[in-house]
């Protein structure tokens, strides 16, 4: 399969130029917009990038039916006719149309499935031309049954590969396995599959403010993992987007270093930063934060080995109300599942949390977070990808996740 990356100054301008390199049978794998970053981003405009593929066998035969189609003075390359398939004349038909942007948009979903379905049909067609031919003849059935047997060790092995837990991949397959006709089909058994794993990555946790209601959220998590930038993104976030009051609190003084690059953030986005040192400290200046709409809170990365250091952030949790606060455990996705799995177990000793995941740029491999979700039932919340702030944070999105479990791109 030829894979290639296309980036102009428009959606339908990258489209086209991908449409003129590949032929109009080429997929659309992924639609990505690059706003330009760092002090000269005034002076940059916003470009689209666009990724597509096509199958090497059909490149040679599609370029000469389009220079046949030229020699004929047929149609123009760039020009859009209406006998032409589907595939990037449906994506120029609304050129302000992003596929992967909305979790409710029903195209995303198909484009999506469509990806993964012609993944797996080509995949099981090169098992089927290295195979031996059989010696007798087959029914219809069992080829069929075969075909569908072999999709479902075609999907367990991708999701193996993208580091699934074997537990978990045997009991999402084994979920929807009985559940299937045996005419089922690649589309229906990837189709269920695919709806299997988003309702497994279940319903994200974001941070939600009440009126008139100062809300605490805290951030825990053993050492490197990236509380603080994290803070600091989710900051940005909720005073320039959503236009809240925000204070900072830093219980993490056992690195200079950490209260410093927080000071920095706090004095960019002019917020009050407070350090503290005890619990009974944060009981003492909770009247004084009474005006403020969300307190982010610091926790030192200590190690999770130390029972003196967890209790030490078991009481500076219990400051706070149960009602009046939200607690969220930092994870590297770069960590081992092994050490995941001994620093959740820590964790959940101590109180209930939402789960965040920094470092997605720094691993090829996103089997952790369902792992992680299914293991200890913690809802999924958000996750980092980069050090910039305020831009390199999203909310998880169950969709694109489980897309990129079954092999599809981002």
């Amino acid at each position: 399969m030829i894979i290639k990356k296309f980036t102009a100054g428009t959606e339908t301008e990258a489209i086209l130029l991908a449409k003129e390199e590949l032929g109009k049978d080429a997929i659309v794998m992924n639609i990505k917009k690059n706003r330009p970053r760092g002090i000269y981003r005034l002076f940059r405009k916003e470009t689209v990038e666009v990724t597509a593929a096509i199958d090497e066998n059909t490149v040679y035969q599609s370029k000469m039916e389009e220079q046949r189609a030229r020699d004929l003075g047929r149609k123009n390359p760039n020009i859009i006719y209406e006998d032409e398939p589907a595939g990037f004349d449906s994506l120029l038909a609304d050129k302000t149309k992003n596929v992967f942007a909305s979790h409710d948009n029903s195209t995303a979903i198909e484009q999506r499935l469509n990806e993964l379905q012609d993944l797996l049909k080509s995949q099981l067609a090169e098992r089927s031309a290295k195979a031996e031919p059989e010696k007798k003849e087959t029914e219809p059935e069992e080829e069929e049954q075969d075909a569908n047997l072999a999709c479902i060790r075609m999907i367990y092995n991708q999701l193996v590969s993208n580091e699934v837990d074997e537990q978990y991949a045997n009991q999402v397959i084994g979920e929807i396995e009985h559940k299937l006709k045996k005419d089922a089909g690649i589309n229906n058994i990837l189709m269920s599959m695919y709806q299997k794993l988003v309702l497994k990555l279940g319903q994200i946790k974001t941070i939600e403010l009440e009126e008139d209601k100062v809300r605490y959220i805290f951030f825990i998590g053993p050492t490197g993992v990236g509380k603080t930038t994290t803070i600091a993104k989710l900051a940005s976030m909720l005073k320039m987007n959503q236009k809240k009051k925000v204070a900072l609190l830093t219980a993490d003084t056992y690195r200079i270093a950490a209260v410093e690059q927080l000071t920095t953030y706090a004095n960019i986005l002019d917020i009050p930063l407070q350090v503290i040192y005890s619990a009974d400290e944060l009981k003492e200046i909770k009247d004084k934060l009474e005006e403020y709409d969300v307190v982010l809170v610091d926790t030192a990365g200590r190690s999770h080995k130390s029972k003196e250091q967890r209790d030490d952030v078991e009481s500076l949790l219990q400051a706070v109300p149960e009602e009046e606060r939200d607690i969220f455990l930092v994870l590297s996705a770069t960590t081992k599942y092994q050490d995941l799995i001994k620093i959740t177990e820590i964790y959940s000793e101590i109180t209930d949390y939402s789960l965040i995941f920094t470092k997605l740029d720094e691993t090829g491999s996103i089997g952790n977070i369902l792992n992680i979700h299914m293991k200890t039932g913690a809802p999924l919340s958000y996750a980092t990808f980069g050090q910039n702030v305020p831009d390199d944070i999203y909310v998880i999105d169950p969709q694109n996740i489980a897309k990129q479990l079954l092999g599809g791109s981002e």
